[in-house]
């Protein structure tokens, strides 16, 4: 018998054309959708507390099985209370299974129906993960919103693995589902690669698994954004209406926008908090490079329009000096900016659905921010 959740709920509140504006409801909380997930991997966003993400206007983070597997191991972070008390986060968490990790980061990797061995990007020690292990690891973290192991592929890619990886992915899914044993949400992820027809498939023998909602795979790992939008478009009509769809590791402000305009409802990447770390800055005019010289004696803040804590305290000046004297301050400073602004962005989003107005927002964005380079990626 497979289990399913009863404690966790999605809720359709609006619409704009294929654009939805909704709610998820967890163990842990609900979740305004479009939703942004700032991605803490290793049971920490880094840069931020836990505190700082709540004043930003975080309500759910994401972490990763692989990370916490390897290092400190589930087992731990069970005995110490589970993810929520380990890293201090009483929101909603959604733990990826690491497969994306695995085929980026692990060195001999070896896979097969059974599922993936490979050795620690760390140390080298061999490591076993299969569907059942994904979901067991997960139950212990106790996070509140699984993901099946999936597949993942590199980008170009032939047709034969393509097909491969997603029926391996399918048959994946299957098993994490008989392996679930508490009620818990656990997500399905639909794979196939850039090929239509193998989209079409994954997206339809997925949905018909009573997963809690269902994510799309394998984006964003290399090809152009038109690629990207049309898997999109073959796929996304075919997952069910009443269940929350994640756009996984997406992306840049108008990848969000695109993405949102066709109807999904979560998104992650480590785009924010990243190119907070080396000097990159959104604002509501573009991108800024705080390391450029033009800023040496700016007073201004980083985006005069922006109500966050940096803006309302820093000069452009000061976190210039910050980012070339390497301050561990520099890094926390630019990261509480670009999650207010990727969290404003998302409740923009909302607005503009709930106004019907999201094609006239998506045109202004597009407008400021096509054309910068260096925005698409993990």
């Amino acid at each position: 018998m497979v289990m399913q959740c009863s404690y966790f709920s999605f809720e359709l509140l609006a619409e704009d054309g294929p654009a939805r504006r909704g709610r998820l409801i967890t163990p842990h909380g609900a979740v305004n959708t479009p939703a942004f997930m700032p991605v803490g991997t290793q049971a920490t966003v880094k840069g931020v507390t836990p505190q700082q993400l709540r004043e930003i206007g975080a309500e759910v983070v994401l972490s990763n099985t692989y990370h916490l597997h390897i290092r400190p191991g589930e087992r731990l972070i069970s005995k110490l209370g589970g993810l929520h008390r380990f890293m201090s986060w009483d929101g909603p968490i959604l733990t990826d299974s690491g497969g994306f990790q695995v085929f980026s980061l692990a060195k001999l990797m070896e896979i097969s129906d059974k599922g993936i061995s490979f050795a620690s990007h760390i140390d080298g020690s061999r490591h076993d993960l299969t569907p059942e292990m994904a979901v067991t690891i997960q139950q212990e973290l106790d996070s509140d919103i699984m993901m099946c192991l999936d597949e993942c592929i590199p980008y170009p890619a032939g047709k034969d693995h393509a097909k491969e990886a997603a029926d391996r992915t399918i048959l994946w899914a299957r098993r994490s589902l008989d392996a679930r044993t508490d009620d818990r949400a656990l997500f399905g992820i639909v794979q196939g690669g850039m090929y239509p027809e193998l989209r079409l498939r994954s997206a339809k023998e997925i949905s018909s698994m009573p997963f809690e909602g269902l994510a799309i795979g394998g984006l964003s790992v290399g090809e152009d954004r038109e690629t990207m939008l049309a898997v999109l478009d073959t796929t996304v009509g075919y997952l069910p209406v009443e269940k929350p769809r994640y756009l996984m590791g997406v992306g840049s402000p108008v990848d969000i926008l695109e993405a949102a305009a066709r109807g999904i409802d979560m998104f992650d990447c480590v785009l924010p908090t990243r190119n907070a770390r080396n000097g990159m800055l959104f604002t509501q005019h573009g991108t800024l490079s705080i390391k450029q010289a033009r800023y040496k004696d700016d007073p201004r803040p980083p985006d005069e329009d922006c109500s966050c804590y940096t803006c309302r305290n820093f000069s452009r000046a000061y976190l210039r000096h910050l980012f070339l004297s390497r301050e561990i301050l520099s890094s926390v400073l630019n990261t509480i900016h670009n999650l207010h602004f990727y969290l404003e962005l998302m409740s923009d989003i909302r607005h503009a659905i709930e106004n019907k107005s999201l094609d006239d927002f998506r045109i202004r964005v597009k407008e400021i921010y096509d054309g910068d380079i260096g925005l698409r990626s993990r």
